[in-house]
C-alpha cells in the first residue's frame, strides 16, 4: 500500500471514529440532561417560594445529589466531544476549528463551577450542626442566593455555548460533507442560546425560551453523526 492510500485511509478512519465518538457523547448527553434538569431544576425550584424550594429538594433526598452527578458527567462528556468535533472539523478549517473546540471547553468548566451552587443549597438543608448559628429565613435566603448563582452561571455558560454552535454551523456549512441546512440550524441554535441569556440578563421579566425550537440542529446533528461513523467517508 502506498502512502498517499495509507494517509488516505488514516484520515477516513479518523474521521470515522471522531463522527461516532462525537455522536455517542451527544446522545449520551441528550438522554442525560432531561433526567438531571428534571430532577434539579425544573420541577424544584420555585421562583420568589424559597420554602416551597427546599421543601422540594428535601423530598427529593438523594435523588437531587444524583441529577447534579448526571449533570457533571455530562460536563465531562462536552470535553470529549470538543475533541472529537475538533478533528472532524480541522480538515475543514483548522483554527476555527480549534476556536470552536475552546468555546466548547470553557463552557464545560463554567457549567460545572455553576453546580457548585446545587451542591450548596443541598448541604445547607443538611441539618449539620455548623449550620444552627443560621435561622430557618437565614437558611432559606441562602439558598434562594444558591439558585440564582445558579441560573446566572449558566446562561453565561450558554452564551459561550452558542458562540461555539455558531462557529460549528459555519464549518459544518463550508465543510462540503455535512448538508449546508444543518449548517444552517446549528447558527439559527447557537443564536437562540445566546438571545435567551442575554434577555434573562437584561430583562427581568424576559420568559420566552427561544432554545426549545432552535435545538432542532443539535438533534439532527447527533444522528448525522451517527450515521457518519456507521457508514463512514467518501475518499474524496
Amino acid at each position: 500500500m502506498s502512502t498517499n492510500q495509507k494517509g488516505s485511509r488514516f484520515t477516513e478512519l479518523s474521521l470515522r471514529t471522531a463522527a461516532m465518538v462525537a455522536g455517542v457523547g451527544l446522545l449520551l448527553m441528550a438522554i442525560l440532561s432531561p433526567f438531571a434538569f428534571l430532577n434539579v431544576y425544573q420541577n424544584i425550584f420555585v421562583t420568589g417560594d424559597a420554602k416551597a424550594t427546599a421543601e422540594n429538594i428535601l423530598a427529593l433526598g438523594n435523588r437531587f445529589n444524583i441529577g447534579i452527578s448526571i449533570f457533571l458527567v455530562v460536563a465531562v462528556l462536552d470535553i470529549v466531544v470538543a475533541w472529537a468535533l475538533y478533528v472532524l472539523f480541522k480538515t475543514v478549517n483548522k483554527s476555527l476549528s480549534l476556536l470552536a473546540a475552546w468555546f466548547r471547553l470553557a463552557y464545560a468548566p463554567i457549567f460545572a463551577l455553576a453546580l457548585t451552587n446545587l451542591f450548596s443549597t443541598s448541604q445547607l438543608l443538611s441539618g449539620a450542626n455548623y449550620l444552627k448559628v443560621y435561622s430557618t429565613d437565614q437558611i432559606y435566603a441562602q439558598i434562594m442566593l444558591s439558585v440564582s448563582a445558579f441560573k446566572n452561571g449558566w446562561d453565561i455558560g450558554l452564551v459561550i455555548f452558542g458562540l461555539h454552535l455558531l462557529v460549528l454551523g459555519y464549518l459544518a456549512f463550508k465543510s462540503g460533507f455535512i448538508p449546508k441546512w444543518l449548517g444552517v440550524l446549528l447558527v439559527i441554535a447557537g443564536v437562540g442560546y445566546i438571545v435567551d441569556s442575554f434577555g434573562r440578563f437584561l430583562l427581568p421579566s424576559y420568559t420566552i425560551s427561544l432554545a426549545q425550537f432552535t435545538f432542532i440542529g443539535e438533534a439532527l446533528l447527533i444522528f448525522w453523526l451517527l450515521w457518519r461513523g456507521i457508514k463512514g467517508f467518501e475518499r474524496n
